[in-house]
């Protein structure tokens, strides 16, 4: 009975925090005036701007994809099979762009690119890159962004890739565009294909480039049009909550190819015979042409955005631009006495990160932990809910959360409230608790919590001393993800914030926007070194804990 009762509670809790604001989009969205009426939504979707949308969105996508292989393809192969594998500070490097929040990336190349931005004052002369502001800029930025997801999935699947078979294949006269073609690319083509489909939602769930790059250029997607319908008078819930409907079920049926090709491409490479790693020799060209490549690479991703970032922070004067005697740290110390915005933005998403990253946690484990004990067609129920938002671009999630609390503001009034972005950020980012904990319970056997309560340990004794100590370490890197996301988050600061309530993704979105660009800038240099600093002493300290 309690084992039930245990479950059921966690189960409704769930319930109410994921799939009842779900279930609001799609209601909203085929309901009207309360009567059920799915005509509504077509008429919404087949709309000539939200066909436009709907195309250019799934063209960025797929051109982001195309962009995002031309780049990892060549790096995970330099990574895995030369001499470029014995230099593994580069895999740090090549995620900097993936733990840069997207929109300051986007507002960094602006302002190299912008007329009489940083670029023509470097290269004096040269012509005004307007290209620049087109779907081409818009596919690089993005290409550059996400390509780490890419490049990561395949450099590990060509690292389980045995040098011996395509020395099998050079042993019958392959040569190496053959053995490449024949069996190297068919081993590859699985992980690929999944690399692929997760770089096409991620693009097609995101919401920082294209607000910040692309309403400059007038290229609406999914969730920049999503936004406007919910921001922007005369407000629309039932076209946000179809087009919604729309981006759900396009990213569900991506997740399903995705676990098909999984099924259907995989290829057990790994035996208990092992394998050799062979080097393959690049020649003084080809050293020199990887080298360039990526050089390249880092200057394009990391170099430019992060140099126009802080060269902005510092400049004193705009008009003059980059001129000796035109740079100070007086900046930083101007926004924080100027007014009390920026300290309270601080303030604010520390808040926010710190008590969700924590309700997390707690919610999040307890679900690992029931699932674990309670085996069931209801804990793999539970599981499943816990791990949608996962699934889902998080401003679908957003916008249910906002009909379903607007719905019972009268019983729970946390509706336009900080409290409902705690909320939130509670129910997007919950998976990564459950991913890092289940990780860690995957190299835990049952026997040691079994010894535990046979030499008499209660069950909160034996948690306590044996099952948490375990886990401490997944739980604390899933702490320390959800806490460097939420604290530049934007889009759901910008559709579910009070009026009242600022943070520091919205602080430097209105300062950019209102001309303020130098102390945008200043907040942005501060977010990025707060986080990545934070995610290093963090790794570190859990580090040293699992050492000891």
């Amino acid at each position: 009975m309690k084992k039930h009762l245990q479950t059921g509670i966690l189960l409704g809790i769930l319930v109410f925090l994921i799939l009842c604001p779900l279930a609001s989009v799609f209601l909203k969205a085929v309901i009207v005036d309360g009567h059920l009426d799915i005509g509504h939504a077509f008429a919404i979707i087949g709309e000539s701007g939200n066909l436009q949308m709907i195309s250019n969105s799934l063209l960025l996508s797929f051109l982001v994809v195309l962009l995002s292989t031309v780049i990892s393809f060549p790096l995970a192969w330099l990574f895995s099979r030369t001499k470029f594998a014995r230099y593994p500070v580069f895999d740090i490097l090549f995620m900097i762009p993936f733990m840069t929040p997207p929109y300051i990336d986007a507002m960094g190349w602006i302002i190299f690119m912008q007329k009489n931005g940083l670029f023509t004052q470097i290269f004096k002369g040269a012509q005004n890159p307007q290209w620049f502001f087109s779907l081409a800029g818009l596919v690089l930025v993005m290409s550059f962004h996400v390509f780490p997801f890419m490049f990561t999935l395949l450099k590990n699947a060509m690292l389980r890739i045995p040098s011996s078979l395509e020395e099998g294949g050079a042993v019958y006269g392959a040569g190496f565009w053959q053995r490449m073609r024949r069996i190297f690319l068919p081993l590859l083509s699985g992980n690929y294909a999944i690399a692929a489909l997760l770089v096409f939602v991620k693009t097609l769930s995101e919401y920082g480039t294209p607000y910040t790059l692309g309403r400059r250029i007038g290229f609406d997607v999914f969730t920049t049009q999503i936004h406007r319908y919910t921001t922007v008078a005369p407000i629309s819930f039932d076209k946000s909550a179809a087009l919604a409907s729309v981006l759900t079920g396009i990213c569900l049926v991506m997740w399903y190819i995705q676990n098909l090709i999984t099924e259907k491409r995989s290829y057990n490479l790994v035996s208990g015979k092992g394998s050799r790693f062979a080097e393959t020799k690049l020649s003084i060209f080809g050293n020199v042409i990887a080298w360039a490549f990526v050089i390249a690479v880092l200057v394009i991703s990391i170099g430019i955005p992060y140099f126009s970032i802080i060269a902005t922070s510092l400049i004193k004067l705009r008009s003059m631009g980059l001129q000796p005697g035109n740079f100070t740290l007086a900046n930083y110390e101007a926004m924080f006495e100027e007014s009390d915005k920026a300290l309270k933005a601080i303030l604010t998403s520390l808040f926010l990160a710190v008590s969700s990253a924590t309700i997390c946690s707690v919610l999040g484990t307890l679900v690992v932990l029931t699932v674990r004990k309670f085996k069931g067609k209801a804990a793999k129920f539970m599981e499943a809910t816990a791990t949608i938002p996962e699934m889902l671009p998080a401003i679908v999630l957003v916008i249910g959360i906002m009909l379903f609390y607007n719905s019972i503001y009268k019983v729970i009034p946390i509706y336009n409230t900080i409290w409902i972005m705690v909320l939130a950020y509670t129910v997007l980012y919950i998976p990564y608790t459950i991913q890092y904990v289940t990780s860690s319970f995957t190299q835990i056997g049952t026997s040691l919590e079994e010894a535990g309560s046979v030499l008499g340990g209660n069950k909160f004794y034996v948690f306590r001393r044996i099952t948490f100590p375990l886990i401490r370490k997944g739980i604390l890197t899933g702490w320390s993800m959800i806490f460097i996301i939420v604290i530049r988050e934007l889009v759901t600061a910008s559709l579910i914030s009070p009026p009242d309530v600022i943070v520091i993704s919205t602080f430097i979105d209105r300062e950019f926007e209102q001309g303020s660009v130098t102390t945008g800038m200043c907040m942005a240099v501060i977010t990025v070194l707060f986080t990545v600093t934070a995610l290093i002493l963090i790794r570190k300290f859990s580090g040293d804990d699992n050492e000891r």
